[in-house]
């Protein structure tokens, strides 16, 4: 369930998963990717989206070169990124994030919240697209203090730490995933420890990119925990 909440936790961007560790669904773990890819193409995959589904990449020919990439947060990303910086310009010159610039992003993130838990193995049901209930929570409020103008004008520098730590990160989470889908196939369960870190990587990156797009001016924390 995603929802706009107050400041209930010690962070104002709140993710968790219900879990869901046994009895699941071996054939669509199987093709999980396969059954992901509308969600792919919306909203991306896990990992921190940073510019939506189209930017620059690096071809085997040696050119530089504009074009699509999964890792990225999908098409309704790249409105969200381009509505980030619409709302940058708006809160330095005029103070204020517009409301509707700010509910798009808490949309897309809400969605997108739901998809990779699904993409990640973290759950069996199916993510509803767009607006409706799933078992995880995704919270976060509407800023009701004035902007730290300080901290928009220079947010894509503040949050070049957390891309870096959460690049490595990515690439563990990836093979606990490997791991973890082998694990679902032969098993039927998902392997508790390597459950909790798919969790906490999601939920700091998920954090990360609320930051990145605006929705609040504290700092995201260098942890796992909620």
């Amino acid at each position: 369930m995603a929802e706009s909440v107050g400041h209930s936790a010690s962070y104002p961007v709140v993710y968790d998963v219900a879990p869901q560790l046994h009895d699941r669904n071996r054939l669509t773990v199987f093709f999980r990717l396969f059954l992901a890819i509308p969600h792919l193409i919306l909203v991306g995959g896990p990992g921190l989206a940073l510019g939506g589904a189209w930017a620059w990449k690096f071809p085997a020919h040696g050119d530089w070169a504009w074009g699509f990439h999964w890792g990225g947060g999908g098409i309704l990303g790249a409105a969200a990124f381009v509505m980030a910086i619409i709302a940058w310009f708006a809160i330095l010159f005029a103070s204020t994030h517009p409301r509707g610039l700010w509910d798009f992003a808490f949309f897309f993130m809400s969605w997108r919240a739901r998809a990779v838990a699904y993409i990640a193995l973290l759950r069996d049901e199916y993510p509803p697209f767009g607006e409706d209930i799933y078992p995880t929570r995704y919270a976060v409020a509407y800023p009701d203090t004035p902007r730290d103008t300080w901290s928009v004008g220079l947010r894509i520098f503040y949050v070049i730490p957390h891309a870096i730590v959460l690049c490595f990160l990515g690439i563990a989470w990836f093979i606990t995933a490997v791991i973890a889908w082998f694990a679902i196939l032969f098993t039927g369960s998902y392997p508790e420890g390597l459950y909790q870190f798919a969790v906490g990587y999601l939920r700091w990156s998920l954090r990360v990119e609320s930051y990145l797009l605006l929705l609040r001016d504290e700092y995201p924390p260098f942890s796992f925990e909620p």
